[in-house]
């Protein structure tokens, strides 16, 4: 049982389990009746999404110090309590059970997905 961390929208491994899209805003054009079917996401949480304000950070860092001023910002976010206890909730989650956490962006490495993988290690999680 593990985590799998995916880009949304992409193809579904085989075993991947339940989707959550861990994003502020919903896919542009699509049906809500079809999230899951298209693969963007079985439900929606955007309480592990960069707030409105980090998010535009991070679309707009280019630099490799631009964007890890945005990744210190979601990692304070995600440091809140509230915060805290999902990640450590899902960490558990994971020794029991598969699903996947993402969004949208192409390239991990410059998205919080890449933070997000990180605190749910810290988290104790297993992450495929």
């Amino acid at each position: 049982m593990s985590i799998r961390i995916v880009r949304l929208g992409s193809a579904r491994a085989a075993g991947e389990g339940t989707r959550i899209g861990t994003v502020r805003r919903p896919p542009r054009g699509v049906p809500k009746t079809e999230f899951a079917s298209r693969d963007w996401y079985d439900v929606w949480f955007p309480n592990l999404a960069p707030s409105l304000e980090t998010m535009k950070l991070g679309l707009a860092a280019r630099t490799p110090s631009e964007r890890a001023a945005f990744f210190r910002k979601y990692r304070a976010e995600m440091s809140t309590p509230e915060a805290s206890h999902t990640l450590a909730l899902l960490a558990a989650l994971s020794r029991d059970t598969s699903f996947s956490v993402g969004c949208y962006c192409e390239d991990e490495s410059h998205c919080h997905r890449s933070v997000l993988r990180a605190l749910l290690i810290e988290k104790g999680a297993n992450v495929a």
